[in-house]
């Protein structure tokens, strides 16, 4: 009877578990995207210029990109639930600092936090759920967790912008701030590392933290040829759009096409939906149409370059139906590049498929944190006084359409993986599994 009723508890708490790292992961997303549509906010109030603006930006993603590395030795050793926590909580201070920040240098470093706090928010969602449920049911729950995730992104447009217009920018950070801390200590009254019970089965037991080890394996990881082809592919892929959806995205459609703040947060909410809308999309075009990884990605590559091609050649006053078609077309040929995270899954040996991921998840935000601050300086530097105009914006978007022809050419080099093993799955959701089934 004290078993079935430990295991009655567990199952009760499995989903409350889930759900609450879920609302955390779609935090971090929030944070990521939420500088875009206050930027008029703080050119206003901080006299703010490009370079200022980028820094800001960047700040959460140099945090989160660093704390990579330490999350990816320590995180099966130490625990989902003790790492989450303290983590959650240096963000709710950097969400206080940033919203009462007054300098530039005070709102840098609440973002740095933010980033800190946020960065294992998905790896410790993902590895949650390793040991709550059946291997059978970690694709279906890790796919549900980068949906919600992009509420996130969506909570960051246009409804972000109308929270702004009713309390004010910094009352809606502290807001958020208040938010995150409820649900950090909700985290950590309710979530266990592992049930009690062995009713799964198969759990994993912590895993060890010796040095030596992690040596070893980041050694052979670093040897291969196509961790470095397809790290550069997500660092320039996912670079580049979160870039333009954090931060560039805004004020170009603000100062260059002369529309509204709310038009500008009701775009950036259509190019979530289509990130949204692509993945499913181009999982199946992978895994059942061309049942391949390469021509695929590629492809996406392509588009976006493309589709940043076409931004440049609009003027003030461009319709709508266009603006939506471009800002739309750009989510979903990014979202194509989820599709890396199968391709280095599937290269590396099983043993290193953990610390694979972790390292392209490490090169992905360094890529926004990189772009967002080196367009920002670039357009300050050959435009001075006009950093925020339509020729700084031009030159900004065709060099990151060059960026990503060149990395469409290089990443042709990598070595398909796929072969004949298409064609298993249902739409969408087989991409998911092969992602993040376990090994």
């Amino acid at each position: 009877m004290a078993k079935f009723s430990e295991a009655r508890r567990e199952a009760i708490r499995r989903p409350v578990i889930f759900v609450i790292a879920c609302l955390l992961f779609l935090l971090s997303q929030f944070y990521r995207a939420s500088v875009a549509v206050i930027t008029p906010d703080l050119i206003r109030d901080l006299s703010m210029d490009t370079a200022g603006l980028s820094m800001i930006s960047a700040a959460f993603f140099y945090g989160f990109a660093l704390m990579q590395i330490p999350i990816s030795m320590y995180l099966d050793g130490i625990g989902p639930r003790v790492s989450m926590t303290v983590l959650s909580l240096i963000a709710v201070m950097g969400a206080v600092m940033f919203a009462r920040g007054h300098s530039l240098s005070v709102l840098v470093t609440g973002r740095v936090l933010i980033g800190i706090g946020m960065a294992c928010s998905l790896m410790g969602t993902l590895k949650l759920i390793t040991l709550w449920y059946a291997p059978r049911h970690f694709g279906t729950l890790s796919a549900m967790v980068f949906s919600l995730g992009t509420v996130g992104n969506l909570v960051a447009a246009t409804p972000l912008v109308l929270m702004v217009q009713a309390m004010g920018w910094r009352n809606s950070f502290l807001m958020i701030a208040v938010i995150n801390l409820v649900l950090t200590f909700l985290f950590y009254l309710i979530a266990r590392d592992r049930p009690e019970s062995s009713c799964l089965g198969g759990i994993p037991e912590p895993a060890s933290t010796r040095i030596r080890e992690i040596r070893g394996n980041l050694g052979s990881l670093f040897g291969e040829k196509d961790y470095w082809i397809i790290s550069l592919g997500t660092f320039c892929r996912y670079g580049i759009y979160a870039a333009a959806l954090s931060l560039w995205a805004a004020p170009f459609l603000i100062n260059v096409m002369g529309i509204s703040v709310l038009s500008a947060g009701n775009l950036l909410f259509l190019m979530s939906i289509g990130m949204a809308a692509g993945s499913p999309v181009f999982g199946w075009l992978s895994d059942v149409v061309l049942k391949s990884r390469k021509p695929v990605i590629v492809f996406g590559l392509v588009a976006m370059a493309a589709d940043l091609s076409f931004l440049t050649r609009l003027s003030s006053g461009a319709g709508m139906t266009a603006l939506c078609i471009l800002f739309f077309g750009f989510g979903f040929f990014a979202s194509s590049g989820g599709l890396m995270y199968a391709h280095i899954k599937e290269r590396m040996p099983a043993e290193l498929a953990g610390t694979a991921m972790t390292g392209i998840n490490f090169f992905t935000m360094i890529g926004v944190a990189l772009f967002l601050q080196g367009l920002g300086n670039m357009m300050q530097f050959f435009h001075p006084g006009k950093s925020l105009g339509a020729g700084a914006f031009t030159d900004a978007f065709l060099f990151c359409a060059a960026c990503l022809l060149v990395t469409a050419v290089i990443y042709s080099f990598t070595v398909e993986t796929l072969g004949g093993n298409g064609g298993k799955g249902k739409f969408g959701y087989s991409f998911f599994k092969m992602v993040f089934r376990r090994p």
